[in-house]
């Protein structure tokens, strides 16, 4: 069952980036129809796509860290903590991450990096305060899995499309309002075609673009749970992590839009009940996360 929830899950997540290249080339492609070089317009959105792609790549968790507060700390300041992030990290088979840890009350923990050899783990000060051993391991394990499946890669480009798609929108919007495509020079009844695909891309890319986001981070938690259960083999110990967590239900004092995605659960409403609510949650509801732990079979 795990198994095939991790195969499952990670085919819906490249299939689900692989839509944000086909919005970036399609805004490109109404761009530079629009402006009168169709090339030019891909070439743009191309161009802007990788450089932003490369500065989030390279620059990412330094950000994520910073806006959450997070502090680093080493063996010395919490023996413990550390020594069950090694533990769990020579089981995983990975190199083991720094550790950071966040002053807050709610309950959670996130992690960041672009690759195992270049990763971040940061827990917050409630988690330690509130879990126990099993809960703590159940947690850190979810947030090893992320680093081990690359999900803080796929994650930190997943944003940076969304910026994109956000971007290019915007320039279309402005040109196609305020400027003069070369198009309005021409006696070219397709021209007026173009601009109407052009106005409707800019405005429904945005939505879709953050629609998708929010569905690649809802897959890769799903895995990740998975993931971190196969580590400890003790389904249990994030299932009462999670309980607590909705029990609290304590958003983060530093919660951020940008890096939500990133965390155990949701830092603005760790427990999400409304149906339209869910849609737009970075994350899937709590009750469904328990439900598969609970169904899986290790």
């Amino acid at each position: 069952m795990l198994y095939e929830q991790i195969s499952s899950n990670k085919h819906k997540t490249w299939f689900l980036i692989s839509l944000f290249s086909v919005v970036i080339v399609l805004l490109g492609w109404a761009f530079g129809n629009w402006m009168g070089d169709v090339y030019s317009g891909i070439s743009l959105a191309l161009i802007i796509s990788v450089t932003m792609s490369l500065v989030g790549y390279f620059k990412g968790d330094a950000v994520a860290l910073t806006t959450s507060g997070a502090q680093r700390i080493e063996k010395q300041d919490n023996p413990e903590l550390y020594r069950i992030v090694e533990n769990l990290a020579i089981a995983a088979g990975l190199p083991t991450p720094k550790i950071y840890i966040m002053t807050d009350v709610a309950i959670n923990a996130f992690a960041t990096g672009r690759d195992p050899n270049h990763a971040s783990i940061a827990v917050t000060s409630g988690a330690l305060q509130a879990l126990d051993k099993q809960e703590l391991e159940g947690v850190l394990s979810h947030e090893l899995s992320h680093i081990g499946n690359y999900d803080i890669r796929v994650m930190t480009i997943v944003v940076v499309l969304v910026g994109v798609i956000l971007l290019l929108s915007d320039m279309m919007t402005r040109s196609m309002f305020f400027g003069r495509g070369r198009r309005s020079n021409d006696n070219n009844d397709n021209g007026g075609i173009f601009l109407i695909i052009g106005i409707v891309l800019a405005i429904l890319s945005p939505i879709f673009a953050q629609l998708i986001k929010l569905a690649v981070s809802r897959q890769r938690e799903y895995l990740a749970d998975a993931s971190g259960c196969l580590l400890t083999r003790y389904p249990e110990g994030l299932v009462r992590a999670l309980e607590k967590i909705s029990a609290q239900d304590q958003p983060m004092a530093k919660a951020n839009h940008a890096t939500a995605h990133m965390f155990l659960a949701n830092p603005f409403d760790p427990h999400v009940t409304k149906k339209f609510e869910q849609l737009f949650s970075t994350h899937p509801p709590i009750e469904e996360r328990i439900r598969r732990l609970k169904e899986a079979g290790l």
